[in-house]
């Protein structure tokens, strides 16, 4: 039995619409879960909106309206987004929810449980955008004389009492845990900062708020609301039933893995783990901090004007090529770029050039010339069996390790590597030539060709699920076998010889056009 699998998003701060980036973590996010799925796993996939924090209520207030209202707003349409999208999440949590405060107070309870909790004064800098503290010796110096944090927002000092989590108690506990559990920070990269930042020193941290009330309220103290982070960073264990002994909570935590900004790691990797060694948890198993995503190689801001909905983008291009071309242009855990040109090229030159016509010819040889019914193999020459060989491995073995490492890019270039091997193996067996010199021939040419074509859709099922399941469905694949360990040849027999008939193909990926110059995304 495969040990069940729970991964999570970021917690998404909604003041604001949802952004490309928060769509592409959903995105990656979607598909190792589908992923994980089709290799037999059970899995829990959570993600949702962190609607506390002081950023909340001045967003509210500028707009006129009740901090409530705003979030019940902005939530649904990072709700949206994840319907949009495909995302097949099994839990979208929201940190106002009953549940939430009462798993937070519990964590909470258990901090100051084991005496890591104290009353002071906090004196320092503050990142309302950021909702987080920073070190003087964090900051850069910005237009104007201010001060900004080391995301570039501004900071402001701020004074008021506070209770103190005994975060510097954690320092040789985090390190030593790191050290012990190489795979807990991926990639190397993020980890190499988070050791140099801890070893650097870890001061107490400031976990309440008495300015504002939009929180949830510190047990005992009701005139403080707990940090931000503290309280989002529980809906890991409050979206599966904690502080309750669930089924869900007993079977998926710890978590197996949390996909996160490289923007955020430090709250994850340092702070989450160490809270949840005061409260007597286990830590998750690896929090991954991926890239940002550039537009047209620069940052995204908003006084550039080159911010884009992604429901715009999805809406353009269509959500399953959208899908591909993040999932295939940039390299996990690494910046990327997008533009309309480049979604317009990937997409054209993969999909719809290679694995579409490639599908699209296939299934038009036989519905033409073999009147739909599924052609009998009869007898595989040598470069029959060398294809089936290089596409069953890949998808079989290569792929699947690929997706273990979270290496999707790569994934989808073996992917690719085998639909170019489909596409040669056509241009040499010549199947439309073979109809009048060798029919048996052209038989066995387009019956190898078919279980190729479905080992390749069901292996690209966690990137483009909408269009592969269109495809398996158009070509009769049995569910049981849509998935890596079954994906083998052993279906098609019973399937040809039980009369299956496939019906006139319908192309699943139309070329792209770029948008009209108006209506084109910046």
């Amino acid at each position: 039995m495969s040990e069940p699998f729970y991964i999570t998003t970021a917690i998404a701060y909604p003041n604001g619409k949802p952004h490309i980036g928060h769509a592409y973590e959903a995105i990656a996010t979607d598909a190792i879960a589908r992923f994980q799925r089709l290799n037999g796993r059970e899995v829990c996939f959570v993600t949702g909106t962190d609607e506390h924090g002081l950023k909340m209520d001045q967003t509210a207030r500028g707009l006129g309206k009740a901090t409530r209202d705003l979030a019940d707003e902005m939530s649904s349409y990072f709700k949206q987004m994840c319907a949009t999208l495909d995302i097949s999440v099994d839990h979208f949590c929201r940190t106002t929810a009953d549940n939430h405060h009462k798993a937070s107070q519990a964590i909470w309870k258990r901090l100051e449980a084991n005496g890591d909790l104290y009353l002071d004064r906090y004196e320092g800098w503050y990142s309302v955008r950021d909702e987080a503290y920073y070190d003087e010796a964090e900051l850069t110096e910005g237009e104007g004389g201010q001060k900004l944090s080391p995301q570039g927002t501004p900071v402001e000092w701020t004074v008021e009492e506070s209770w103190f989590f005994r975060l510097s108690k954690y320092e040789k506990p985090l390190l030593d845990y790191y050290a012990a559990n190489p795979e807990f920070i991926r990639p190397d990269s993020r980890k190499n900062e988070t050791v140099k930042f801890v070893e650097g020193g870890l001061k107490d941290l400031s976990v309440s708020r008495t300015s504002f009330d939009w929180g949830v309220k510190v047990p005992g103290s009701e005139n403080h609301v707990m940090y931000v982070w503290l309280d989002a960073l529980t809906t890991y264990i409050s979206a599966i039933g904690f502080p309750d002994d669930t089924e869900e909570w007993r079977k998926f935590w710890p978590a197996s893995v949390h996909i996160i900004g490289k923007d955020i790691v430090r709250f994850h990797t340092v702070y989450w783990p160490a809270f949840l060694m005061s409260a007597g948890l286990p830590l998750p198993k690896m929090v991954f901090g991926h890239g940002f995503l550039l537009s047209r190689g620069e940052k995204m801001s908003k006084s550039l004007g080159n911010v884009v909905d992604p429901m715009e983008l999805a809406e353009l291009f269509g959500v399953d090529a959208l899908r591909y071309f993040l999932l295939r242009e940039v390299s996990f855990g690494q910046d990327g770029s997008y533009s309309p040109e480049a979604i317009v090229t990937r997409v054209n030159a993969d999909l719809a050039n290679s694995f579409g016509n490639l599908a699209q010819r296939t299934l038009s040889l036989i519905f033409k010339n073999c009147e739909g019914f599924l052609p009998a193999i009869h007898g595989h020459h040598t470069d029959d069996e060398a294809l089936l060989e290089l596409v069953g491995n890949a998808v079989s073995t290569q792929i699947p390790a690929h997706f273990e490492e979270l290496a999707m890019s790569q994934a989808l270039e073996v992917w690719m590597q085998a639909v170019f091997a489909c596409n040669a193996y056509v241009d040499v067996q010549a199947p439309w030539a073979l109809k009048k010199t060798d029919p048996e021939r052209m038989e066995t040419v387009l019956a190898t060709l078919f279980i190729c074509i479905a080992q390749l859709a069901i292996a690209v099922q966690p990137f483009i699920p909408g269009s592969a399941t269109r495809l398996l469905d158009q070509m009769g694949v049995p569910d049981d076998v849509r998935n890596y360990a079954r994906a083998g040849s052993h279906w098609y027999s019973p399937l040809a010889e039980g009369g299956f008939q496939i019906a006139q193909p319908q192309g699943l990926f139309p070329r792209l056009e770029l948008p009209a110059e108006e209506g084109a995304p910046a």
